[in-house]
């Protein structure tokens, strides 16, 4: 029902109802109270005497940007990421597909990728086929849903030239900025800081770059942290676009190349592993390891979340609700990194006592062939065909 008072455009009934709600909808989201310190409004943020401020329109300009981003990581992935590959030895294996049956296609949709051997015999007997055939249809059949070694490098090479990129792009815009040294300085001037260029690329590269990520989902390596990683993406959009509002832009960038400067060394690990050079891959995945522990576990909440957190009470005595709203944001962000740091611990633990390195949470695709002793164990019916499959370093941490 529309509001009294509000007419209807001719032909389209309720459009100006809709027009007012959204309007309405609109001033709460930008009132000044949300975003401003006290006695601060959006009129003081128009350009003037020198002074360049954010403005909330530019963020529009990520996603044709993130489109740019998705045109060079297909040039980049086909011409370089493939030969790259091909010189360390990875080879492009074409799947077999297994033949249409509509039996076993239905059992594996709607029971089981992994049926037990019990179950194997069964559909062995109603398709009228060995047991040994079976097992290699699944066998095929799964195999169809795993992304090729060549593509998971593909994917790694990717995001290490960008991670890599970034991370000395971040450097060179920081290290002569006051606020790199000295975190108090991300507050002294606020809200009215200039916004430099170098900031304004860095923020418009970095969520660009997570919007393609975002966009990519459906059709990158899907992993079993596939949740985690969506809620890291939308929470770091929506951190970098509300700090880029309310000019929290200095705190935004040392956020960024805290979080870059560990990634790319695990996937250069994930490139290396996917080459099988194992010594390399064990060398890149411990500095990872130690990049990422000092930079999410150590310096982000004694460093990031302490100036955003305890120092701006030094400037305020009344924080605004964007101060409650952010932090929240990156108390969620925090709890992602407790998170896989519980799990690059898990590896390491098995890495330093049973020499393995490995993750659990990505399929490495099963041998399409059986030996002969299995073969003859399986038609005794001794074998489980499906066995545990070995789980490789295929996930990326944010």
């Amino acid at each position: 029902m529309c509001l009294k008072g509000i007419p209807h455009l001719p032909g389209a009934p309720g459009t100006s109802c809709m027009a007012h709600i959204l309007k309405t909808l609109n001033s709460w989201f930008w009132w000044e109270n949300i975003w401003m310190p006290i006695n601060v409004t959006w009129a003081h943020f128009v350009d003037r005497d020198g002074l360049v401020f954010p403005k909330a329109h530019q963020l529009y300009a990520t996603i044709p940007y993130a489109f740019v981003l998705l045109i060079i990581r297909f040039f980049s992935e086909r011409y370089i990421a493939i030969p790259l590959a091909k010189a360390l030895g990875i080879k492009n294996v074409r799947r077999v597909k297994p033949q249409p049956n509509p039996v076993l296609e239905s059992y594996f949709r709607e029971c089981s990728k992994h049926p037990s051997q019990s179950d194997i015999q069964g559909l062995a007997k109603k398709c009228n086929c060995t047991v040994r055939l079976v097992e290699k249809w699944f066998r095929r059949r799964r195999n169809l849903e795993i992304p090729t070694v060549l593509r998971k490098f593909q994917e790694a090479f990717w995001r290490f030239s960008f991670y890599l990129t970034s991370s000395i792009a971040g450097f060179i815009f920081l290290y002569d900025k006051p606020w790199f040294y000295d975190i108090w300085q991300t507050w002294v001037g606020y809200p009215f800081q200039t916004l430099l260029p170098s900031q304004y690329w860095y923020y418009m590269a970095e969520i660009s770059f997570y919007w393609s990520l975002l966009f990519t989902l459906g059709i990158d390596n899907r992993r079993k942290d596939f949740l985690a990683h969506v809620v890291h993406h939308l929470a770091a959009i929506g951190l970098m676009s509300g700090s880029w509002c309310a000019n929290y832009v200095r705190l935004g960038t040392l956020v960024m190349f805290v979080h870059d400067t560990a990634d790319f060394w695990l996937e250069a690990a994930k490139m290396f592993n996917y080459a099988h050079w194992e010594k390399t891959c064990n060398m890149l995945f411990i500095i990872f390891s130690i990049a990422f522990f000092i930079t999410r576990i150590i310096l982000f909440p004694c460093w990031i979340l302490r100036a955003t957190l305890y120092q701006p009470t030094f400037y305020s005595t009344t924080p605004v609700i964007a101060y409650f709203l952010f932090n929240g944001q990156l108390l969620i962000l925090q709890g992602l990194h407790l998170y896989w740091g519980y799990l690059i611990l898990k590896i390491l633990k098995r890495f330093i006592f049973l020499k393995d390195l490995k993750d659990d949470r990505s399929d490495e695709e099963e041998e399409d062939s059986v030996t002969d002793n299995e073969e003859e164990s399986i038609k005794n019916g001794n074998k489980n065909s499906c066995g545990a499959s070995k789980h490789l370093l295929n996930s990326s941490h944010h």
